[in-house]
């Protein structure tokens, strides 16, 4: 039976299988050398949030006029906005911390490293070197900002992600290299909150991996709020100045900005965990794991970053617990292993994305035959109270059978009504199923159903 649980990473995949894994009678040590919770979690995910919801108050007044208000002009108040950031975090914080002590878990405050396949090094904050046995081990110690060898970071003038939430300063133009998920929800916040922003984007359209007429809305929102797109350029350099950065591209072109923000993806934590000492499998720094976790050690298992899936809070939420369900003997017979490809993700720009399941290019680029019904906002009594009708609801499902493969919302709130869809996807539900509930009107959630019928 397990008794000894050790978690080296207290991000959303680490902290959930602590507190699980407590709960089924596991001793657990968690060890955590930055902030319970996670730093790509409280760090990243949740200021770029607070951010992007600071920036939407701020658009919501400068169109006051069209809901029948007097026009507001609201100043950002730069100062207020880190406190609000730093509560939120110090909050959010509180909360994990108090859930794991509930439990009874252990924390470790220092850097963890495998000594062996059932023993852990710590050297705490305080100097301390503490070694603890483990039957079980789990490794989710996330990843950090990729750097290529071109990129003079300073975090003051030329920026990761880690040092914008947020920078130092507000920058007059602010120049971002790369149109993914990050790179455009950057955009999104800087230009409401009133900076000049320049894109440059690898590709010929933003957002690379999502549907071309989601991206489509996205791109034309930007070139309306004066957001300058470098298509198809890609970065190979960065000059800083007295004052100002520029970026050389591939193509020749130079964008010029007060602040250069590197947007181009992560790496993951694994140098100094001691895994060839365990015997542990990587590819590429990510620990390689089978469908329930686990590494080639198979009492060491990886969640989060670490294990090169989906870098999503939520689908390492769930890694965490599915983890402590396996390894504390529940899942001795049949389950529903993760699955990936189910997983509903959102980027919060304005107007919001989000997506689950079989994406319509993909079912056709693979010859796969699928039915596509698309609904526009534009037809929506509440968009139009919400004087907000762009975007649409998109949904793909089976021809034959009429089970809701996946789908895909732009618009407003488009990451709650994701929800709608991802369920039907998780439990195979039908296109009726979805036309059949009787929804509340007015809302945007009608749109489902006509996007289904």
């Amino acid at each position: 039976m397990v008794r000894r649980f050790v978690v080296i990473g207290g991000g959303p995949a680490g902290n959930q299988a602590a507190t699980n894994a407590a709960r089924f009678g596991a001793e657990v040590t968690l060890i955590e050398r930055d902030v319970v919770g996670g730093a790509a979690h409280l760090w990243d995910c949740i200021p770029s949030k607070a951010m992007i919801a600071t920036g939407g108050a701020m658009n919501d007044q400068r169109r006051a006029s069209s809901m029948g208000l007097r026009e507001v002009h609201a100043d950002l108040d730069f100062d207020a906005l880190r406190q609000r950031i730093a509560a939120i975090e110090d909050r959010l914080e509180g909360s994990v911390r108090t859930l794991l002590e509930s439990q009874g878990v252990r924390m470790l405050r220092g850097t963890g490293r495998l000594v062996s396949p059932n023993e852990i090094e710590v050297e705490t904050t305080e100097g301390d070197t503490i070694h603890v046995e483990a039957d079980v081990i789990v490794l989710s110690t996330g990843s950090r900002p990729r750097i290529p060898e071109w990129a003079p970071i300073d975090g003051e003038r030329v920026l990761t992600t880690r040092d914008a939430y947020p920078p130092p300063e507000l920058p007059d133009h602010l120049v971002v290299i790369g149109s993914g998920v990050t790179g455009v929800e950057f955009v999104h916040m800087f230009s409401a909150f009133g900076c000049g922003v320049t894109l440059i984007v690898s590709r010929q359209q933003v957002l690379p991996q999502k549907d071309p007429e989601v991206a489509a809305v996205l791109e034309d929102t930007f070139l309306q709020r004066g957001v300058r797109l470098y298509k198809g350029a890609r970065a190979v350099g960065i000059e800083v100045g007295d004052g100002t950065t520029v970026v050389r591209c591939d193509d020749g072109r130079k964008a010029e900005g007060s602040h250069t923000l590197l947007c181009i993806g992560s790496m993951p934590n694994s140098e100094g965990l001691g895994l060839e000492a365990a015997g542990v499998k990587t590819d590429g720094g990510y620990v390689v794991v089978d469908h329930n976790c686990r590494s080639s050690v198979p009492h060491i298992y990886a969640a989060g970053d670490l294990s090169g899936k989906l870098p999503l809070s939520s689908v390492a939420s769930m890694q965490g617990r599915k983890i402590a369900e396996h390894a504390m003997g529940l899942h001795s017979g049949p389950h529903r292993h993760l699955d990936y490809d189910k997983a509903a993700s959102a980027i919060f720009t304005d107007p919001e994305i989000a997506d689950v399941g079989l994406a319509e290019a993909d079912a056709f680029a693979s010859g796969r035959k699928v039915r596509v019904t698309k609904v526009p906002f534009s037809a929506s009594a509440k968009a139009l109270i919400n004087d907000d009708a762009r975007g649409f609801v998109k949904i793909v499902s089976d021809p034959a059978t009429g089970v809701v493969l996946g789908g895909s919302i732009v618009g407003r709130h488009a990451a709650e009504l994701i929800s709608v869809i991802a369920l039907a996807v998780t439990a195979r539900l039908k296109v009726t199923d979805i036309v059949e509930s009787l929804l509340v009107h007015p809302a945007l959630s009608e749109a489902l159903a006509e996007a289904a019928e």
